[in-house]
């Protein structure tokens, strides 16, 4: 017995003294707290009823203004030897009168209180009003100490005291007899109890003392003794198939598809539970059926005798296991006894017991676990529960390895769908960009664009080299025009209405090499290398139907990737040749090669994608683009053939001209205005202005220039009040504080029948979606063309 022991007949007599004193201490406290309230409220009571008899008494002199009268009235508080101090307040808050006599004035409160009565500290104080009637005189304040309570505490101390000193020995006498009758048989249990745990022999039995309620617990400590090796053997079974358990669940926990957590919980069955045979099936509610998924190692050995293969479908109500497919575990300890094709199989095999358990995931079976042995009746309760909770577990996990996969579905779906929405959001981004900055850039080129046009028209004396700078001048002009008004519409088909026009390819191609000649040839020659271009075209190459611009800008942008794919120098090749298809129609191909850098197959695959680039902050990711998008609008096709360091080649292949695919066109002559107009320009770009009055004065008319929306409304009213109108109104769209569609709107107010043609960097997007402002009446695009200004002039003055 160890040191710290108590002996159970000390412990007993603890318990019956700390019973009867903890009943003790509350019947006294009760007592004690009630005879202490109590006494509380009978002194609050006895002050307030003496307080106020002197009050009643306190009217005549405090309405006579008596004080010798008030200090006599209060001198009966002398009766009561507890009133430590009394004082009489007038009706303004002043003492009156005082008691005891000779008490300073500092001890009493300076105002009265709000009439009540309270205990404080080591007192109990009040005010009671003085009245008579309904007026009130003034106040009396008294203080009583707490003399009388403290005298009645010490009489309560020495009452409990006499009781506790009677009590004690009392409870002691009746705890010595109860002992003698309590702890003999428990004694006598005790021994028992001691002899079983030392000599571990469960066949010593407890004797009957003939008390009822002790004889009970002897007769079940009994019991108990019988069923301690019944119970260890089960304990030691269960811990080793909670140990199982775990083991499967941290197997399965390391596996995210269901081949391999069923075979993994078939194998840890078979080595460690064992059974003979096992198998996971799944269920097809559509079919009504179960499918073989994994055998077992030691199940593949009866595997030919059952006829049992992976991916077999087994019919369900044909074999009675419907009851399993419900949910419910299916225990058979005799498969011979049970008539249906599927137990009769195990049983031809040489299995006699069988279990069935359900994988059940949110209510719904989707398979179960088949568990056999050779021996009948081989399953006990415990492994039909080990085999339950089991089937839990790989419910679960198969579950959560068919979220993951799922999951990792989603993910992809995810990522390619975020995918595609960054591509379009930066398509969108890159529009409304091209949207704000058109029209800059049309204004910046508008003057040169005119001056070209003038040039090439009025003067005959230019020299063939200079008429070609020029001409090739106009049309890059035309081409960035057409590019910025292009940026926004990448991989849009083309439209019904775009018309197309015979392309010669080899002549597009000089025209691009020779406007591409500083890059790939001054630039590279002033870093010291050298980029060999050379053309091989097919002179016998039919023509193309096309948007030339486009065109020229892919074959541009394919020449400047080439040259930077080539930062040490090497040989770019553009070749052109005819081809045919598969379908007998003609095929015009063009290809770009080069000795660069190449690409690898990731690099090859997202190379057309908007904003990808290999140049770091050089690129810009946009000219594969342009020229996929090209491609699409022409119903062509793209080749990219790439490898990392072997170069690249790019190959484009347009369907061949045929005269089914020309329309019709008809040459329209410019129609020009003979006689002098008197023309008001407005616009906030002074460049554009000058170059605008220029090439107008050329052709004899008067120009009146202003700079900004409210100028030209303010010139035009003038003119108007001196008589002297102006024959057309040029004004621009987008102008700070007063816009074009002010403008317009402000002319037409003053002179209805005065024509105004609206320039704007947005014209063709207005014309597209029918949004040309009112009081408009032509829109041109910018920059503006000199023949397109002179026809809307003719149509508009005729």
């Amino acid at each position: 017995m160890a040191a710290s022991s108590t002996p159970i007949r000390r412990t007993l007599m603890r318990m019956i003294f700390l019973s009867a004193g903890a009943v003790l201490a509350v019947t006294t406290t009760a007592f004690c707290a009630y005879e202490f309230l109590t006494f509380r409220q009978s002194s609050v009571q006895q002050l307030q009823t003496l307080s106020q008899a002197i009050a009643s008494n306190s009217t005549a002199a405090l309405a006579f203004d008596n004080a010798d009268d008030a200090a006599t009235i209060l001198g009966a508080f002398k009766a009561d030897p507890h009133i430590a101090a009394a004082a009489l307040y007038d009706s303004q808050g002043k003492v009156f009168a005082i008691y005891p006599r000779g008490l300073p004035a500092a001890n009493f409160p300076a105002r009265p209180g709000p009439p009540g009565y309270s205990f404080g500290r080591a007192r109990l104080i009040g005010f009671q009003p003085v009245e008579e009637g309904s007026t009130r005189l003034g106040t009396l304040f008294v203080e009583s100490d707490l003399g009388a309570m403290y005298a009645r505490v010490k009489l309560y101390g020495l009452i409990v005291f006499l009781v506790i000193g009677i009590s004690v020995p009392l409870a002691y006498l009746i705890s010595r007899r109860l002992q003698r009758q309590l702890l003999q048989p428990i004694l006598a249990l005790a021994e028992t109890t001691r002899a079983v745990s030392e000599r571990h022999d469960y066949t010593v039995r407890a004797v009957r003392t003939g008390a009822y309620e002790f004889d009970l617990f002897t007769d079940t400590f009994n019991q108990m003794l019988t069923q301690i090796q019944l119970s260890e053997a089960k304990l030691h079974a269960q811990l080793g198939r909670l140990g199982l358990l775990q083991h499967i669940t941290r197997a399965t926990g390391e596996r995210q598809d269901l081949q391999s957590i069923f075979q993994v919980v078939l194998d840890s069955l078979e080595q460690n539970l064992p059974m003979d045979f096992g198998c996971f099936l799944l269920h097809d509610a559509t079919a009504q059926s179960l499918t073989v998924s994994v055998l077992g190692a030691a199940g593949r050995g009866f595997a030919d005798r059952l006829g049992l293969v992976e991916q077999l479908d087994v019919p369900l109500d044909a074999n009675g296991l419907s009851r399993c497919v419900a949910g419910q575990l299916v225990y058979e300890p005799d498969v011979l006894k049970v008539p249906f094709p599927f137990p009769q199989r195990l049983a031809a095999a040489g299995l006699r017991s069988m279990v069935i358990a359900p994988l059940i995931v949110e209510n719904q079976v989707f398979g179960v676990l088949v568990c056999a042995r050779r021996k009948e009746g081989a399953f006990s309760s415990g492994e039909c529960e080990f085999l339950k909770q089991l089937s839990e577990h790989v419910a679960l996990a198969s579950h959560q390895a068919r979220l993951y996969g799922a999951l990792q579905q989603a993910y992809d779906d995810l990522r390619q769908s975020q995918h595609t929405v960054m591509q379009q959001e930066r398509l969108r981004a890159l529009g409304q960009m091209a949207s704000g900055i058109a029209h800059d850039i049309n204004n910046a080129i508008s003057p040169v664009s005119l001056y070209t046009e003038s040039l090439l028209e009025r003067e005959p004396n230019l020299s063939e080299r200079a008429r070609g700078y020029l001409t090739t001048i106009q049309r890059a002009i035309e081409d960035v025009a057409r590019t910025v008004a292009r940026m926004r519409e990448f991989y849009r088909e083309r439209e019904a209405q775009l018309t197309l026009e015979r392309v010669d390819l080899n002549r597009a191609i000089r025209q691009v090499v020779e406007l591409t000649r500083p890059r790939w040839s001054d630039l590279p020659q002033q870093r010291g290398v050298m980029v060999d271009l050379k053309t091989d075209l097919d002179d016998a190459l039919p023509d193309i139907m096309g948007a030339e611009h486009e065109i020229r800008d892919a074959l541009t942008n394919l020449i400047f990737n080439a040259v930077d794919a080539m930062p040490g120098g090497g040989r770019l090749t553009v070749r052109t040749r005819q081809s045919g298809s598969a379908d007998g129609a003609d095929r015009v191909l063009v290809e770009v090669s080069d000795t660069g850098i190449g690409m690898d197959e990731d690099t090859r695959r997202r190379c057309l994608e908007p904003f990808f680039t290999t140049k770091g902050e050089r690129g810009t990711g946009l000219g594969l683009a342009m020229v996929y998008g090209m491609i699409q609008r022409h119903s062509a096709e793209l080749d990219i053939e790439s490898a990392a360091g072997q170069g690249t080649t790019v190959r484009l292949s347009f369907p061949a001209y045929t005269a089914s695919a020309v329309t019709a066109t008809q040459v329209i002559k410019v129609p020009f205005v003979s006689r002098r107009l008197r023309i008001l320009l407005v616009d906030d770009d002074p460049m554009l202005i000058k170059s605008l009055q220029d090439t107008l004065q050329e052709d004899g008319h008067q120009i009146t220039a202003t700079h900004g929306g409210q100028a030209g409304i303010d010139s035009f009213a003038a003119a108007q009040k001196r008589g002297e109108c102006f024959d057309i109104v040029v004004t621009d769209l987008g102008m700070p504080h007063v816009d074009g569609r002010k403008v317009a709107s402000s002319v037409k107010m003053m002179s209805s029948t005065t024509p105004v043609i609206l320039l704007t960097g947005w014209g063709q997007r207005l014309i597209a979606a029918n949004d040309i402002p009112p009081h408009v009446d032509k829109l041109l695009s910018k920059p503006p063309r000199l023949h397109e200004l002179r026809a809307a002039l003719a149509e508009l003055v005729r």
